[in-house]
């Protein structure tokens, strides 16, 4: 047949732009170039003493890339004013999408350039991937007579092959732009990193990162505001942008008035085309009022298990300015602000235990560390629990809610945590068969437990635990990510720092007291030693005198009865004064400690008191206490005071309790009363040297209670108020047990 050289040379030349086009790879603009002019080449040699040109098409433009321009032939040649024209016979074939040629359009002429330069007849092949165009292929011819249908299979072939070789290409450069933008996005993130551990100040942080969302998005303006989440607004903490003449940076309430609330109410980012569009139209909320804004790129701040932290905001003056991609970025740079916030925050809080260790009491540290947990975790729920002796006692916590004062070790989750010295996560504690009160749980609410061991370093046994609790609902939802667990085990460990802090303080405090009083009553020893010498030279005579008196007028006395009782009565009262005053000036002497039992020392003070038929005295815990170290009749006397205290406390009538028990080295005694109590602005100065208490203002010596703690000081013990109590007033006394370091 004489057609087959021509098929076969065609067969040939679709072989190798098959293999031309497989061998295009990203980047590659020779491989492209040289595929697309094997294919007009082709095309010229398929239809003989044709010329060939192919435009690739742009869609989204709808227009021809007049650059992409390939062409072979003498008619293909650019000569001026051939580019496609706007209602010639190309685009005609982009709209019909179908091949179109000049003999078949009558209404259609050739482009006039082209045929003053001797085309008579052109056939225009759209190359259509998809059903979209990509471009179209002219193939012009000098005479006036009609394709062949061999000529056309051919050129659709080509056309097929050319449509391939230019959608290829297209998607190889859409990947790599897409692949030079996520190694840009990426190493704009590695940035974010940095900053992150490089800034001091959240507030630099901040503006670094809407610096890098600025570029990364082509926004113009952008401004974070982050939750306070006591007053529900959206506090603005940094903004960027160019030529900002009054920026509007007030706070904004967190509710769906506005389209930050919008965001922050319901957690889900925004891309708004056009902010003067409805809805949006009705929630916008200028950035700055003297400048026209069109579209804005919105994302919420979310930390672990959803904890909004604030909202990012971008916008710019172009409609349609941002993508969805824009907003994957954006919520990647928000992950980061996220990151800045809680490292932030929780430097803050540790920096803020840190110096109330130094200052104050251990009680506020506690009652700070449970609010600090609630906040950081966002936990409705906290405490903490400190072991005393096999049980765990509520020292603070926080949520308002009814719960249990003491737990044991056993038999609790809590105690769980301290005894195996690990953390512990429930998720559902009122289906959770470790949790000591299920049906307190269920009462309550609660859901989700995460619980610390408070351990100053892992080879020491924990003083308790700190644990924080959810609700099942979703807003008090308890997510015990990672980072809540290192958050709450930070926590934990200055808890622990500050039982071990309020320890060595106390021990401080009573060495400086235990000091101060042994030097006091040294001094007051030495002077009070030199006064009873004087006062025995001085008082020691009067017996002596009268004895003299009696031997020497015995006839006086016996004839005067009066002046003889007078003399015997003076002599008595001589020799009380200085059985007296040897008694009292025995407390001054240096104490000798000895081992010392508690009840012996309670039933020697009974015995000196009188106890009206009115009051009640009752004991518990003492007859199963060790030994102290103390002395028995100066610890007696403390015994006797504090009696007597609360007998006159009572007037009479009322109910007096001692209770003792043991823990970590120090036997603790409680007396309690059932009188009036002591108002809690008194319960230091009752301590004071120069308080005045009921013994004095009643007429007597009084010991008073500055002598008893001065007496437990030099003990090596302490004396106090208990903070809370029932009715009445609660004295605890601590005394070192024999033995103990």
């Amino acid at each position: 047949m004489p057609t087959t050289p021509r098929l076969f040379d065609a067969l040939a030349r679709l072989n190798e732009i098959g293999a031309a086009i497989n061998s295009i790879s990203a980047g590659d603009e020779i491989s492209i170039a040289a595929t697309l002019r094997l294919i007009v080449e082709s095309a010229t040699e398929v239809v003989p003493g044709a010329a060939a040109m192919l435009y690739a098409y742009d869609a989204q433009r709808r227009g021809f890339d007049t650059g992409s321009r390939v062409w072979s032939g003498a008619l293909g040649a650019p000569v001026p004013g051939d580019e496609p024209r706007p209602h010639g016979l190309g685009n005609l074939a982009i709209r019909q999408g179908r091949r179109v040629l000049s003999y078949e359009e009558p209404t259609f002429s050739i482009n006039e350039a082209k045929a003053r330069a001797g085309a008579q007849t052109v056939g225009c092949f759209p190359l259509v991937v998809a059903r979209q165009p990509v471009g179209v292929l002219y193939v012009y011819l000098h005479e006036q007579r009609r394709f062949s249908e061999l000529e056309l299979l051919m050129l659709e072939n080509f056309v097929n092959q050319a449509a391939m070789a230019v959608h290829r290409a297209r998607a190889l450069t859409a990947v790599r732009r897409d692949l030079e933008r996520k190694e840009d996005e990426l190493a704009r993130l590695r940035r974010a990193d940095l900053l992150i551990s490089s800034r001091l100040r959240l507030e630099e942080t901040l503006e670094a990162i809407l610096q890098m969302a600025l570029e990364v998005t082509g926004a113009r303006y952008g401004i974070f505001r982050l939750l306070e989440r006591e007053k529900g607004m959206l506090v603005t903490r940094a903004w960027a942008g160019e030529d900002l003449g009054r920026p509007a940076v007030e706070a904004l309430p967190a509710d769906t008035t506005n389209i930050t609330g919008w965001v922050a109410t319901t957690r889900k980012p925004l891309v708004i085309a056009d902010v003067h569009q409805p809805p949006w139209n009705r929630l916008y909320y200028p950035l700055d009022h003297d400048l026209a804004m069109r579209s804005e790129l919105v994302a919420p701040l979310l930390g672990a298990g959803g904890r909004l932290e604030g909202v990012l905001n971008l916008e710019s003056p172009r409609v349609g300015a941002f993508s969805e991609d824009d907003s994957l970025l954006l919520q990647s740079l928000a992950t980061q602000a996220v990151i800045a916030i809680q490292e932030v925050r929780l430097l803050d809080a540790l920096q803020e235990l840190s110096e109330r260790l130094l200052s104050d009491p251990l009680q506020q540290v506690c009652d700070r560390l449970v609010d600090l947990a609630s906040d950081l975790l966002d936990a409705p729920l906290s405490a903490l629990w400190l072991l005393q002796g096999d049980e765990l006692v509520l020292q603070s916590s926080h949520g308002g809610q009814e719960r249990a004062r003491r737990l044991s070790l056993d038999g609790s989750l809590t105690g769980m945590a301290v005894s195996e010295k690990t953390l512990v996560v429930a998720r559902d504690v009122r289906l959770d068969d470790r949790f000591a009160r299920p049906d307190l749980a269920r009462r309550q609410g609660w859901a989700g437990a995460l619980i610390a061991p408070v351990s100053a370093d892992e080879a020491s046994r924990p003083l308790g635990a700190l644990s924080v609790y959810g609700f099942d609902a979703a807003e008090g939802a308890l997510s015990a990510s990672d980072w809540d667990k290192k958050v709450l085990t930070f926590l934990a460990h200055h808890a622990a720092l500050a039982v071990q802090n309020a320890k060595r303080r106390e021990a401080l405090r009573r060495a400086q007291e235990q000091q101060a009083a042994a030097e006091t009553f040294a001094a007051v020893g030495d002077i009070a030693a030199n006064l009873l010498h004087r006062l025995n030279n001085k008082i020691g005579t009067i017996p002596v005198r009268v004895e003299g008196i009696q031997d020497k007028s015995q006839a006086a006395l016996r004839a005067d009865a009066y002046l003889a009782n007078n003399l015997a009565e003076i002599e008595r009262s001589a020799v009380e004064a200085m059985e007296a005053l040897r008694d009292s000036l025995f407390y001054l002497r240096p104490i000798h400690l000895a081992p010392v039992d508690v009840a012996a020392a309670l039933v020697q003070a009974r015995a000196s008191v009188d106890v009206p038929a009115g009051v009640r005295i009752s004991t518990g815990g003492l007859q199963d206490l060790p030994l102290v170290m103390a002395g028995r009749r100066r610890l007696a006397l403390v015994f006797v005071n504090l009696l007597e205290n609360a007998i006159a406390a009572m007037q009479g009538q009322g109910e007096i309790s001692v209770r003792g028990e043991q823990e970590d080295g120090w036997v603790q005694i409680t007396v309690s009363d059932s009188g009036p109590g002591i108002p809690p602005e008194l319960h230091d100065r009752i301590f004071e040297f120069d308080y005045s208490g009921a013994a004095r203002s009643s007429g007597k010596l009084g010991f008073g209670l500055w002598w008893v703690r001065t007496i437990m000081a030099r003990f090596g013990g302490s004396i106090g108020l208990a903070p809370e109590s029932e009715a009445g007033a609660a004295f605890i006394l601590r005394l070192p047990v024999e033995g103990a370091a």
